[in-house]
């Protein structure tokens, strides 16, 4: 099987599986202006997939297209901050026209998993997204470098939706964008 491959199986694995645990439906930001929300979003922490543990530099970009779903690129160094550059390019889809806030985001077709937003500044400067069975989040901001008092915000508004604490962490982050580092793709 190609690596590619035996990757996205097992991501698509850790979206389904999960604990027994039920919450109620974890809440989400009101309404999401999709155009502001485009671009690249720097991830600074959260709970984070299996295969983001070895991801430095992570960098979600959104770009709105024509019919309406999301064309995303998840790009990061592997390995180190000088590790070459990999990139995914999953699909979002808005399940929830009347805040936005609620995205299908496909990985391997027909599966889309559940991909919130929890939480936007009204700058459209900081973000949460997270997932209602509370096994993954991302924190995540429009440069690489926030405040530990915005980051700590953020992790406790994780931990008041369910989230366990213990499993929150940093993604590591440099000044430096990784397609700086990119020779080809």
């Amino acid at each position: 099987m190609k690596p590619i491959f035996c990757l996205l199986s097992i991501l698509t694995g850790s979206f389904f599986a999960g604990g027994c645990a039920t919450h109620a439906p974890i809440r989400t930001a009101p309404k999401v202006d999709l155009n502001r929300f485009m671009g690249d979003w720097y991830v600074i922490g959260g709970v984070l997939t299996p295969f983001e543990k070895n991801a430095y530099n992570p960098v979600e970009s959104y770009a709105l297209n024509e019919d309406g779903t999301i064309a995303t690129t998840f790009r990061f160094n592997k390995g180190s901050f000088d590790g070459p550059v990999k990139k995914y390019h999953p699909k979002g889809f808005i399940r929830d026209s009347s805040s936005n806030a609620i995205w299908g985001m496909q990985f391997i077709w027909p599966i889309k998993a559940d991909y919130r937003i929890v939480y936007l500044d009204p700058n459209y400067s900081q973000t949460i997204v997270g997932r209602n069975r509370r096994d993954f989040a991302w924190i995540m901001a429009r440069s690489p470098n926030i405040s530990e008092a915005s980051y700590q915000d953020m992790v406790e508004i994780l931990v008041a939706e369910g989230y366990p604490r213990e499993k929150i962490r940093k993604a590591p982050q440099s000044t430096t964008d990784p397609s700086a580092n990119e020779a080809s793709d």
